[in-house]
């Protein structure tokens, strides 16, 4: 069976830094991941051609990170039936909150699945999620991820019992 493929779609190159997570996650998993820099605004023409073409190219879910307007998960959904994943990237000027309601705010009929502000690890994840519908053995890597996240916060709650025993006088600033 073929290696599971997503591309990752980001506006600007500024973008990078939050989705290095994303990229790494993805293939810690060992999902194919096509990373590309397309801008909705200044490209669009570009953008429409990849996201009609994104299926023939054997692309199963579509990420798109995008500040600002924030308008490249949509043009990109607008343009294919692919699961688009919408990652809102805080910028200066109103912290994101511009970037996270123009991809929330989709009308009717165009459909794009959105994670938090610089949520590119959630991005990730939810991507393999839903390639684990058709990539069985994503389901055992997701559980162990899963599995493994469980087991580092009860490491964490263990060795905060520890120091509460310890000195049980320190105020929680002080640990």
């Amino acid at each position: 069976m073929t290696k599971p493929k997503v591309a990752l779609i980001m506006g600007s190159d500024s973008d990078y830094p939050v989705l290095a997570v994303c990229i790494g996650t993805l293939q810690n998993f060992d999902i194919e991941v096509d990373v590309q820099i397309i801008s909705a605004h200044r490209t669009p023409d570009k953008a429409a051609d990849y996201a009609k073409n994104a299926e023939k190219n054997g692309f199963e879910v579509i990420i798109a990170a995008a500040g600002k307007a924030a308008h490249l998960p949509g043009i990109l959904a607008a343009h294919t039936i692919l699961p688009v994943i919408g990652i809102p990237i805080k910028t200066p000027s109103v912290e994101g909150m511009d970037a996270l309601l123009s991809i929330v705010q989709m009308p009717p009929g165009v459909p794009v699945a959105a994670v938090a502000l610089d949520g590119s690890l959630n991005a990730a994840l939810l991507a393999a999620q839903i390639l684990s519908l058709k990539h069985a053995g994503l389901k055992d890597k997701l559980r162990q991820y899963k599995a493994d996240m469980a087991r580092k916060v009860d490491e964490k709650n263990n060795e905060l019992q520890k120091k509460l025993k310890d000195d049980p006088k320190k105020k929680p600033g002080e640990l």
